[in-house]
Parts: structure tokens; sequence; C-alpha cells
């Protein structure tokens, strides 16, 4: 069952925490299905792994044939994946940076993404969404070149996509954090490794001071709620050293080192490490 982020008479934001099964051979994700009205959107629809169930799903809350949008931060195999089917399955348009827009059709047949997709510039933009609209904001660079993050002005809830990603299980990522120190190391060397620089983390957290947040929603892990947890992160994100910031001439030498070509099982574990 999906949470429930946000209802009202009107509109809904649900959040789908575990879909993909835990056997360690793939990382947690989350899906979203935001409802105003008769219509619909799907936030980072997700890879093969998840499509059935995020397909019977959502159909238990809304109709995937009124399905506008399929909108995604950016083109990693774990937002985008199932592009091919949702093509197939619904009348959904794509809605996904320019950055991107020509490598997308990559991930289906022939002919499947011709006129469905709505390329977004660089600047972002408001996207009408039944009687509202969702707000797209710049994120580039955190991680991907083309990466865009979500603001719902209903709920009030922002959608960072690989900001604010922590790892853990599909069950705990369905248990909003409202204290970040304790959370802190679930998400640190996710953090230092896919952020590309602290440059841009300040230029996001300057952006985004400017709205009202009930709730920061991940593309992995537990969403983070409450004016101090929010207020916390942001403090955190905005001094975070990462990426580039971390690597000097010792991150770039010929290797001498034999990879073991031996195949090992791999293990779910509730926390990742990057490195």
């Amino acid at each position: 069952m999906p949470l429930e982020l946000y209802r009202d008479k009107h509109h809904a934001c649900y959040m789908f925490t575990n879909l993909i099964e835990e056997d360690g051979q793939a990382v947690q994700a989350n899906q979203f299905l935001i409802v105003d009205g008769g219509t619909g959107a799907i936030i980072d629809p997700g890879g093969n792994l998840a499509y059935n169930e995020l397909y019977m799903g959502m159909s238990k809350h809304f109709s995937p044939q009124h399905l506008s949008y399929l909108i995604a931060s950016h083109a990693d195999p774990d937002i985008i994946a199932s592009l091919d089917r949702w093509m197939s399955s619904t009348q959904a348009k794509l809605v996904i940076s320019t950055v991107w827009e020509r490598f997308v059709p990559h991930f289906t047949k022939a002919g499947k993404t011709e006129n469905r997709v709505i390329g977004v510039p660089d600047r972002g933009g408001r996207l009408p969404l039944g009687h509202n609209e969702l707000w797209l904001l710049p994120a580039h660079f955190m991680h991907s070149e083309g990466n865009f993050h979500f603001y719902d002005p209903v709920s009030r809830i922002l959608f960072t996509g690989d900001l604010g990603v922590s790892m853990m299980s599909g069950a705990q990522a369905a248990r909003p954090v409202t204290d970040l120190a304790s959370h802190i190391p679930l998400m640190e060397a996710f953090h230092r490794r896919y952020m590309v620089s602290n440059k841009v983390l300040r230029l996001w957290v300057r952006m985004v001071r400017q709205l009202k947040i009930s709730m920061l929603v991940p593309q992995h892990g537990a969403p983070i709620q409450g004016p101090q947890a929010i207020a916390d992160f942001l403090d955190w994100i905005e001094n975070l050293m990462c990426g580039v910031d971390l690597f000097d001439d010792r991150s770039y030498q010929l290797p001498s080192a034999a990879i073991d070509p031996v195949i090992r099982p791999v293990r779910a574990a509730p926390q990742m490490a990057y490195s």
C-alpha cells in the first residue's frame, strides 16, 4: 500500500516505497503519484522491476488511462527504464529535461515517444496539472547534468530526486524523518559522491529557501518532515563538500589493481556505502 503524503477533496499525493524485491540486487527506490481532480502524474516511475506493482497499485487510487504525465527528474534507469511499458499502456506524455529528450527513445521501441515528450528548458517552468500546477525547479548537477525537482504548491511537498537520499529498506522509507542529526549517517556517503559540488548545493539552497515546504521527499529513502528537520537539512547540505570538491590527482592514476572476474551474490543491506 502507498503512503498517503497529502490528501484533500481534490488533490492527493501518494508515495510507493517497497515495489522492488529487496534482495540486494537493486537499490530501493520510491515512486510518486499526484492526482488533481480527474487527472494525474507519476513522478520518477522507475524501472521494469517496479512497473507491474506500480501500475496495479496506482489503479486502486486513479485510473492509468487518465494519466497526463510521466515526470522524470533525470534519465537514470531507476527513474525511467520502464518508459516503453508506460508508453504502451497509457496516453501519458513524458516530461524531462531537454538535455535527455533525445536519449530517452533508447528506452523504448522505435516510434513510441514520437510527439509524446515535453522537453523542459534549463530554467524549469510551471506545468499545468488539473486545476493546479507543478513547479519544475532547476536542480542541475544534483546529480545529473539535466535535472529537476518538483514542487507541489497545494501540498507544499518538494520532490527532490537524488537530493536528500538515504539508504534503507522500503519499510524504513515509509517512515518520515523528523530528527535530521540521527539521519545524516544514512545520507552522507551518498551525497558526498553523487552531488557534483558545494557550489550547486549552495545555489539550490538559496532558491528553495523562498518556498514554503512541508516535506522534502527524495527518490530513495525516507521523507524529511517538519520545519526544524527541513531547516537542518538545508543548513547541512549548504555546507557539504562533495563531488569534485573532494577529488585531486590521487583520483586519476593509471590502474594497477586486478579486477576479480568471479561473480558473488550481493546481499541486501540497510545502508549502502558509496566511494
